[in-house]
């Protein structure tokens, strides 16, 4: 047996043989590929949801599939085979359904290996910016719920499960909104990001990659780098800021991804003082690969390497540039597709083109592709893979709880009728955020149907929708007024929508264009505004029914952080919820009722007005914003939330802590200890921050910097004993190369707990 085993052996390809790693295979391959075969594996020109039609159970592939397999020598990448959106303009009938996707794969991986001379697997790739966007696809609540959660364990749990099911899909390449840190409430994506705050979104973003790449799939974390800080918060606009603000706030999610071992990285559409990201060497070579120590591929955005004919001319010299910079895959460009020429006339050299190619392949072989092509079975169901459940603990953990005045919440059995209004309540869509595939009824559980099935015994809800999403109803008005007058207790679920499904029209990047006539959205990729208000017929109904008298709740469901200080006041109590997902309607009904208690926390600040702009918590303590004509101050800063319970937090000890510890990675550090209690009469989960302020060096330090955290369940009455480590360099500036930056000496420690700053001492390092 062994040695036919060894004779099989030398009859094959070197690589083909799995015995070897994937780089040896990958530097086989490579030598035996024609340069029309390396370009071919770089390109990712098709959407993968327009390649094909079905009708009943057959799908057969366009000609457009046919020839660019044919152009390319095979097939490199294919983007987005299951989406199924607006945008994508695919359904249930029209779509690739579960059932279908085992047969619909097999026959697409099929067709590329019977047409490429090597056998050389295509390699799928789909968006996954909180679950998989595809018919049957799971999802979970969008990033910012995420980041409200302080809980990096229930997001990885979240992404496991996400990764089962694109596993199961032999999708190989997630496409991971990861990296993009909130500066600007304003931009339209403000939901793809998981915080304010670098330390909070690296941990996070940490956590998704681990999850995901742990089920066998690969992340491509987005977007590299400064989108979430671009000028008005305009999507895709310029970045205008220097190195060391990259370096303290955009940066670290990068080197947490990196540090994980994240597989890929796209790049940003933004310019950075001048430069397009995907056209910077300094930043996809220089930052991402030499000091980061990134060793997998860099994705482009879709068309972004066509953007670079803004200061290359045209496509052939966009494609060399971005080359040349460290793009190594491009999305839906031409100027990918012409390397081979730039490498023929000289613009681009060939070892440049080969380095790109090494990493696709060795990728690929990593993945198994070559060995397993080919999907046993169809794609899992959400709940089969776990999502439904991941989702529903992330929801719980996400709401963040602003305002209870009077103990409304929860609400108690004396409230026998409530009256839960707005548009919200019932609407399916509003609760699940952007890159959301059609989701049938019977896989949501709305606000609507949660509040009604998890009742008390006595208990009745009855519903009116008071207003359009955008537009005021005199007759919706009416009822919903009737019935707030003959209720106990009125609850309004309002706010935004990133919800694509109202007649949206769509820019060919998939982003929503600016001429859009939905009437559904107010968020979401292309929808960046310059005022940060829920609509206006929304806020109307708010305070015409707290004209009543009646205790009021108001439900916030949102993709940003709202100018909300008018609707605060109108109401007894706030629950805040960035988009909740599809388990968000039982989560809030758990919430209202005392079934669980908040535990989330801002992950970034609500301004008052835009015209405050910005107002992270971070700022530097040169920031001495005094207006004339309103509050300096957020609304709400980050860190903030309520519970229905109490705690307290003593005997703070603080001691030096040496290198041995594993978890300093060779660094000396600072522990915080200290005894926490709940002095409440109900169960409930702590989140307390550790903060620190240098209090003297160069570059000018910030007021407030997050350096630690962690979430502590408490019975009634239970008290534990806590411990928080933040490591020496840490707490030192960071550093720009060829710039003064001084040691810091001395720095404030500060502890808090929901809105409470529970200790602070400063220390002498």
């Amino acid at each position: 047996m062994k040695r036919l085993e060894r004779r099989k052996r030398r009859s094959m390809e070197k690589y083909q043989d799995a015995a070897l790693s994937p780089r040896e295979r990958a530097e086989d391959l490579l030598e035996k590929m024609t340069l029309k075969e390396k370009v071919g594996q770089l390109n990712q020109r098709l959407y993968g949801f327009r390649i094909y039609e079905r009708a009943g159970e057959n799908v057969t592939f366009t000609e457009e599939f046919r020839e660019e397999v044919e152009k390319m020598g095979g097939l490199g990448v294919l983007y987005g085979f299951y989406r199924a959106d607006p945008w994508a303009d695919k359904d249930e009938n029209t779509g690739i359904t579960i059932g279908l996707s085992g047969k619909a794969y097999n026959a697409l991986q099929k067709y590329v290996l019977d047409h490429s001379r090597l056998g050389i697997p295509v390699m799928m790739s789909s968006e996954c910016p909180h679950g998989h966007p595809a018919l049957g696809g799971g999802l979970l609540p969008v990033n910012l719920a995420a980041g409200a959660t302080f809980d990096p364990e229930a997001l990885k749990e979240g992404y496991e499960a996400c990764g089962r099911q694109l596993k199961s899909g032999h999708v190989e390449l997630a496409l991971m909104s990861a990296l993009d840190v909130l500066r600007d409430p304003r931009w339209g994506r403000s939901e793809e990001c998981y915080s304010e705050d670098p330390y909070l979104s690296s941990r996070m973003a940490a956590a998704a990659v681990t999850g995901m790449q742990s089920e066998g799939v690969s992340c491509v974390a987005e977007h590299f780098c400064g989108q979430g800080e671009t000028t008005g918060g305009v999507n895709a606009s310029a970045a205008r800021i220097g190195e060391q603000e990259l370096r303290e706030i955009h940066f670290p999610a990068m080197q947490a991804c990196c540090d994980a071992g994240v597989d890929g990285v796209m790049a940003a559409y933004n310019e950075i003082d001048g430069v397009y990201c995907h056209g910077n060497p300094w930043l996809l070579r220089d930052v991402l690969r030499e000091e980061m120590g990134f060793q997998g591929i860099v994705m482009a955005d879709g068309l972004a390497v066509d953007f670079l004919k803004n200061t290359e001319g045209d496509t052939l010299h966009a494609g060399a540039t971005a080359l040349k910079a460290g793009v190594d895959v491009g999305l839906w460009d031409e100027s990918f597709s012409r390397l081979g020429e730039a490498v023929e006339k000289g613009l681009v050299d060939e070892r440049l083109l080969d380095e790109a190619v090494l990493r696709v392949l060795e990728l690929k072989f990593k993945r198994g592709l070559f060995e397993h092509p080919y999907m046993e079975e169809n794609m899992l169901e959400a709940e089969e893979a776990g999502i439904n459940a991941a989702s529903l603990k992330l929801a719980r953990e996400s709401a963040v709880l602003l305002k209870n005045e009077r103990q409304v919440l929860p609400l108690k059995d004396h409230y026998k009728k409530i009256a839960l209004i707005g548009y919200h309540a019932a609407d399916r869509y509003a609760m699940l955020g952007d890159y959301t595939p059609p989701m049938p009824e019977s896989s949501c559980v709305t606000v609507l149907s949660g509040m009604k099935n998890e009742a008390p015994e006595g208990v009745s809800v009855e519903y009116a929708m008071g207003s359009g999403f955008n537009q005021a109803d005199g007759a919706e008005l009416e009822k919903a007024l009737k019935l707030a007058i003959e209720s106990d207790v009125i609850v309004v679920a309002a706010g935004g929508s990133s919800s694509r499904f109202g007649g949206a029209v769509f820019d060919e990047n998939g982003a929503v264009s600016k001429e859009s006539g939905s009437l559904s959205m107010d968020c979401g990729e292309g929808m960046d505004s310059a005022m940060c208000h829920i609509p206006a017929a929304q806020e109307e109904l708010i305070l015409e029914l707290s004209k009543l008298g009646k205790p009021l709740v108001v439900l916030l469901i949102a993709g940003r952080p709202y100018c909300i200080e008018e609707i605060e006041k109108a109401s007894d109590a706030v629950l805040y919820s960035f988009y909740p997902g599809p388990m968000g309607g039982k989560a809030l009904a758990d919430l209202v009722y005392g079934n669980c208690c908040p535990s989330g926390r801002l992950p970034a600040s609500l301004p008052r007005h835009v015209g405050q702009l910005p107002v992270y918590y971070n700022s530097r303590s040169s920031s001495t914003a005094a207006y004339r004509d309103m509050e300096s101050l957020p609304l709400h800063t980050f860190g903030e939330g309520l519970s229905y319970t109490g705690f307290s937090i003593s005997d703070v000890r603080t001691a030096f802590v040496e290198t041995e510890e594993k978890h300093l990675d060779g660094d000396s550090g600072i522990r915080v200890s200290f005894r926490i209690k709940n002095t409440g009469d109900q169960e409930g989960t702590a989140v307390p921050l550790l903060f620190s302020r240098r209090l003297q060096g160069s570059p000018v330090p910030r007021v407030k910097e997050l350096k630690a955290f962690t979430r502590v369940e408490l019975k009634a009455g239970e008290e534990k004993e806590v411990s928080l480590t933040v490591k020496r360099s840490a707490l030192d500036p960071v550093k720009v190369p060829g710039r003064r930056t001084d040691r810091a000496d001395r720095v404030l420690l500060m502890l808090t707990e929901g809105k409470d700053e529970c200790w602070k001492e400063e220390i002498l390092l």
